[in-house]
């Protein structure tokens, strides 16, 4: 099975979060790329979870979890999910191969593994984005108070009247 003509890198790298400083996966990102329900991706690392250790795998806060289902429009209504999801690190996602054994999780994660490696490789390069992006972390709702002043600011500016200016130079009726 080609996992390049199924799984562009794009489509990969929308799904790789930021929480807590790391690039991480979500199990309903992960399951849905390897075909497999959550639940069962779930229960396959619960049976192993001695291969999960906590940089590997983690479960989010509830707080992490509001802040990252506002910024995915995840419905928390029926339906919606019960628990906080489980985050896999880049050596978590290479751990689930061993879980999954699965053609399909073994081309997938190939995949997954070359745009980890090509962010790594971006980010080094820039490590101001890097840093940016640690320090924005958590930080969503001050940006948007910041942004909303500013606008305003500009909306202010635009609408104030305009005094009569005061003409410099010279006038047409004047003599000398």
């Amino acid at each position: 099975m080609d996992a390049e003509l199924v799984l562009p890198d794009e489509a990969i790298a929308a799904r790789i979060h930021w929480i807590r400083g790391q690039k991480v996966m979500l199990d309903e990102d992960l399951a849905l790329l390897y075909q497999v329900a959550t639940k069962r991706l779930n229960e396959r690392v619960k049976r192993n979870v001695e291969r999960f250790p906590d940089d590997f795998m983690f479960i989010l806060e509830d707080e992490e979890w509001g802040v990252l289902r506002s910024q995915i429009a995840t419905s928390k209504g029926r339906g919606g999910r019960r628990y906080p999801p489980m985050a896999f690190t880049e050596h978590g996602v290479l751990m689930l191969s061993s879980v999954l054994n699965s053609e399909r999780a073994i081309a997938v994660n190939i995949r997954i593994m070359r745009v980890f490696v090509r962010m790594n490789r971006l980010l080094q390069n820039d490590l101001e984005l890097q840093l940016r992006m640690e320090r924005m972390e958590g930080r969503q709702e001050r940006v948007d108070e910041e942004l909303i002043s500013l606008f305003e600011a500009v909306k202010q500016l635009m609408e104030a009247p305009v005094d009569e200016r005061i003409r410099l130079g010279f006038k047409g009726g004047d003599t000398i």
